[in-house]
């Protein structure tokens, strides 16, 4: 019942997952109404419905490719992603990425489980059950329970539930589709004015970090249970069309909902899935509403699960189940403060995704390179002892990845200034290069490219291309046996 396998290497005996099991947990995941939301963030950006739902596209099937890539790795080193990492990075160095993915790791849960007490309140609310403290701590306690005690009992429990979710949560939200279609007002969607090239490219960045490279650092743990027979160009696949079906369609409808009511859009900001569910007729709200929680806590307990995982990986000495139980304490406790202190919700997620998404990106890039320079499985001893061929430390990729990410944050913008001021400092590259002016009577920054979050981009790009032609001698010395 519960899994016992930390980050060790994972038994020939019990690696017979194929690739096409992949799409469950990433389907499941990722069906949640949460995404319908985006809608709203994308249209925020000052873009036009056609072409939000260009950037829409793009983004989802982009991202959650670069986690089909990075997925190969764990079948060819039957071990976590951050221990695989360790080839890169080096297997004491791999803690300098390592920190930065568990950190993004427990914050993409801790929103998760937030939407989901807040859809909770925002269902009873409107039922006329319940409403004040008592339902959100009962409702905060009840989920963060379900969430631990799953990703404690481990992977063999929640592939099993995620497939039994991605049949009912992908068949409630084609009801919930229907049953709000009245809603969607094609002449207020259509006059929506386009915006520039500059907002297209802020946008895909968001739809990137908040879709793959939010689940990006977590790509090998599923797929290190898959037979060393399984095709790379398969898992790519799977893991690629499990993550991006969903989010696909439903980013696009959400685009409609938002882009034919303002008011809807706004509130969104507040409670994303529970505003979207009172658009429901009453006798909707209750199996909707469990529906939609379920799916909101699937995607949290793949985010614990792999996150404790990650703490392993730092050198924390304790069973799976007890790195995992620890996670879900700092997600409880994170969920109390957001709900019950926090003036605002997206405002300081949508600055934590960026600030954290470009040395995400920077590390996903050297790894996405490392990936497809080896032609040979992982030295699996190696990944665990610092005088093998990987070393203790690799100083091209730790350097790659700190000074990528210095410059990277120099050409991001906080553009939640007011709700997330801790994030101010961003931006310092800008004016040097004339990419934008910070306009300090208004307190905002002015110019075309001030808000496209190059940096996100620039990390993962030449996190690849610096990889790609720097290590590639090293590389081909480790696979040579050469430590």
């Amino acid at each position: 019942m519960v899994e016992t396998t930390g980050i060790e290497i994972i038994a020939e005996s019990e690696r017979t997952a194929r690739p096409r099991d992949l799409f469950w947990p990433w389907f499941a995941a990722n069906v949640s109404v949460f995404g319908m939301s985006y809608g709203a963030y994308l249209l925020g950006a000052g873009i036009s419905f056609v072409q939000a739902s260009v950037v829409a596209v793009i983004g989802i099937v982009i991202s959650f490719l670069l986690c089909g890539i990075i997925a190969i790795a764990g079948k060819r080193g039957s071990a976590p992603t951050m221990v695989l990492s360790r080839a890169a990075f080096g297997v004491h160095g791999q803690k300098v990425p390592g920190i930065v993915s568990w950190l993004t790791s427990i914050g993409w849960e801790t929103m998760l489980a937030i939407s989901a007490v807040l859809a909770t309140a925002t269902v009873f609310q409107a039922l006329g059950l319940a409403s004040g403290t008592a339902v959100l701590v009962i409702a905060a306690i009840a989920i963060a329970a379900i969430i631990v005690i799953a990703s404690v009992l481990g992977y063999h429990t929640i592939m099993r539930i995620q497939s039994v979710l991605t049949w009912a949560t992908g068949a409630m939200t084609i009801l919930f589709m229907i049953l709000t279609i009245p809603h969607i007002h094609w002449d207020q969607v259509a006059s929506i004015p386009s915006g520039t090239p500059q907002q297209m490219i802020g946008a895909l960045v968001m739809v990137m970090t908040g879709f793959g490279l939010g689940w990006i650092n977590i790509s090998a743990d599923w797929s290190r249970y898959q037979k060393r027979t399984a095709s790379d160009g398969a898992i790519v696949f799977w893991n690629t069309l499990g993550g991006s079906a969903a989010p696909v369609i439903l980013v696009v409808f959400g685009l409609l909902l938002a882009g034919s009511d303002p008011d809807i859009s706004a509130k969104i900001a507040g409670d994303p899935v529970g505003t979207l569910v009172t658009l429901l007729p009453l006798w909707a709200l209750i199996p909707f509403w469990i529906v939609a929680v379920l799916t909101l806590v699937s995607g949290a307990v793949n985010g614990i699960y792999s996150s404790g995982l990650t703490l392993l990986s730092l050198g924390i000495r304790v069973p799976r189940p007890a790195a995992a139980a620890v996670d879900g304490t700092i997600l409880t406790l994170g969920t109390i403060w957001v709900v019950f202190f926090a003036q605002s919700f997206i405002g300081p997620f949508q600055s934590f995704l960026i600030t954290l998404g470009v040395p995400i990106a920077a590390w996903a890039g050297i790894l996405i390179a490392d990936i497809l320079t080896r032609r040979r499985d992982y030295d699996e001893a190696a990944l665990f002892d610092a005088n093998g061929r990987y070393g203790a430390f690799d100083w091209t990729s730790i350097a790659t990845m700190v000074v990528l990410s210095v410059i990277g944050w120099g050409l991001v913008v906080n553009n939640y200034a007011e709700d997330a001021p801790w994030n101010n400092w961003q931006g310092y590259l800008l004016e040097p290069l004339g990419l934008g002016t910070w306009v300090a009577d208004g307190a905002y920054w002015d110019g075309p490219w001030a808000y496209s979050n190059l940096g996100v981009l620039f990390a993962l790009v030449f996190g690849f291309l610096i990889t790609f032609i720097a290590r590639r001698g090293t590389i081909r010395r480790q696979e040579a046996g050469q430590a």
